[in-house]
């Protein structure tokens, strides 16, 4: 039975920081590593612009951060398409703490958010 309780009292946080209130911001910056010429480059979209990075297509349709802290952890909602083969090779969000949770597959590059801009 306590067993019981402490998994139900677990449960009921865990619920409440899930639905913490985000805020979307107007853009975001995402940094870009080629990992055969051994650069990186940050680059910062407003909500709906396109960006080349090598053979790649970044469009950034959202970024949000915790309701009132931005400096908190961002999200990402990107579409990354292959200009070669015009096949998208990523469209989800990203997460600036956890990029490896949901990342981008591919053989030279390596995209991930890095905060949301306010102004």
């Amino acid at each position: 039975m306590r067993i019981l309780l402490t998994t139900i009292a677990i449960c009921a946080a865990t619920l409440g920081q899930a639905q913490e209130q985000a805020t979307s911001a107007g853009g975001g910056v995402l940094r870009a590593l080629d990992k055969v010429a051994g650069t990186s480059r940050d680059i910062e979209l407003v909500r709906g612009q396109t960006e080349r990075v090598g053979n790649l297509e970044v469009q950034m349709n959202d970024c949000r951060f915790p309701a009132g802290n931005p400096a908190g952890d961002a999200f990402a909602e990107l579409e990354i398409t292959n200009t070669g083969t015009r096949q998208r090779v990523f469209s989800g969000w990203m997460i600036a703490s956890s990029p490896a949770l949901s990342a981008l597959e591919d053989p030279r590059y390596d995209i991930w958010v890095i905060r949301c801009t306010t102004s």
